[in-house]
């Protein structure tokens, strides 16, 4: 592991592109020139991306699945949200998109974090459904290790290529507690949903994968990925992974919106008062709003869920953000030592399992595409507040926020990324 570290960045700056790097590739979509996003990336001080590799859209256990990946959009439904506002229309070689983003992280001296997003949002952006459909009809216990084969023969296809250099770390999935890979804890009866119970079920199936994609690629590190929105024993965590990567999503003055609005609380109705005067006026009944008719598969058990993107489509963004400014008072304290407190605790964690530590995502929480929050006085200094905490604390990575990416309206504040990237690399 230490021969491993040796070759990577001292500390990893990350900008995190999702599987947006590959469905918003359209004319005038962020992604359409990916040598563009690289350079811009590098001038804001980035050494560093995260992606879904998509390994299982593009390989089976076997090898290299056959044929172009065609994409679409959701009609109505994501136009002013975040990560689900594509195009749609693209038809892509994936395995030849997937090695020009390496060959391009060469070229400007970048490294990737390879993830997945396919037990999540990804597949929502297929054409047809057929491989969304082929992932459920895995069995829960064996999804683990399906997407461990497909990344395995991912990786095997980035090394013939000659790039594997460019890996940083290898994670399992996304955010692993959240999504279709618990439902191995809900077909065993586990129903509550805390998200401690979740990791803590979901270990041995991690932990499994892991240890094959470790035997097969000694050279690389191989991790999960979990969040700290919730506080939890890390003994939950699995034993064996080599980078402690986590998701630092705070809400608080956020969580208070989605518990009023009813988004988060089914004891009340939605669309309420609340909801109609942050609205547009040209908002249409949410009883209107919906996915077009045949493709309702593409947010089956999606956990964002119809309520929170209407509101993110529809909502006045000023109007949003006021809500936020006038009653981020009464949460600032919580917010501030809720970082201070889960960092704290995973780095403890970390230091105890010898592991270099990472946030990949954060800071506040999701929110609509075109609303400032993050973006203004108050996001930036919950973001300076955690990045500094994670360099006192010796983090070796960090996101500045997860909104910093090229389809975020964020990535136009070029000095703020420049000055805390620097900061960063520099501590």
């Amino acid at each position: 592991m230490a021969a491993v570290m040796d070759r990577l960045p001292r500390r990893l700056t990350i900008t995190m592109w999702d599987f947006s790097w590959y469905t918003m590739t359209m004319p005038g979509e962020p992604y359409h020139d990916l040598e563009k996003c690289f350079q811009e990336a590098v001038e804001r001080g980035y050494n560093t991306i995260r992606i879904c590799a998509m390994p299982y859209l593009l390989f089976t256990a076997d090898g290299p699945r056959q044929g172009p990946l065609a994409f679409s959009n959701l009609g109505q439904v994501g136009i002013r949200t975040r990560w689900y506002n594509c195009k749609g229309g693209a038809v892509l070689d994936g395995h030849q998109h997937l090695l020009k983003l390496f060959a391009l992280a060469r070229e400007y001296d970048c490294y990737l974090i390879l993830s997945s997003w396919e037990y999540q949002q990804s597949p929502s952006f297929l054409k047809t459904s057929e491989l969304f459909e082929e992932l459920l009809a895995i069995s829960p216990k064996e999804r683990f290790m399906a997407l461990a084969r497909s990344m395995d023969q991912l990786l095997y296809d980035v090394k013939a290529a000659g790039l594997a250099d460019r890996i940083a770390y290898v994670e399992l999935h996304n955010e692993i507690e959240f999504g279709r890979l618990t439902q191995v804890a809900l077909e065993a009866g586990i129903t509550d949903g805390r998200s401690s119970r979740l990791i803590q079920y979901t270990k041995p199936y991690v932990e499994e994968a892991l240890r094959y994609l470790q035997e097969q690629h000694e050279d690389l590190l191989v991790t999960g990925c979990y969040t700290l929105n919730e506080p939890y024993s890390k003994d939950y965590l699995p034993g064996n992974g080599q980078v402690a990567h986590f998701h630092m999503y705070i809400n608080g003055v956020l969580g208070q919106l989605m518990q009023e609005t009813g988004i988060r609380n089914p004891a009340i109705a939605f669309p309420n008062g609340l909801v109609r005067s942050l609205l547009r006026e040209d908002a249409p009944p949410f009883e209107q709003y919906m996915l077009p008719t045949g493709e309702e598969w593409r947010l089956h058990e999606n956990p964002v869920g119809l309520k929170l993107l209407y509101l993110h489509d529809w909502c006045d963004p000023v109007k949003w953000d006021l809500y936020l400014y006038e009653h981020y008072a009464f949460h600032k304290h919580a917010m501030l030592q809720k970082v201070e407190e889960r960092f704290a605790e995973a780095a403890d964690w970390a230091a105890d399992h010898r592991l270099p530590i990472v946030i990949g995502e954060g800071y506040v929480g999701y929110t609509p595409l075109l609303a400032q929050f993050e973006e203004g006085p108050v996001g930036k200094a919950i973001a300076e507040y955690a990045i500094r905490m994670g360099m006192e604390l010796g983090f070796w990575g960090m996101v500045l926020c997860s909104n910093c990416a090229p389809h975020h309206p964020f990535w136009a504040d070029v000095s703020w990324q420049q000055r805390w990237n620097s900061y960063i690399k520099q501590v």
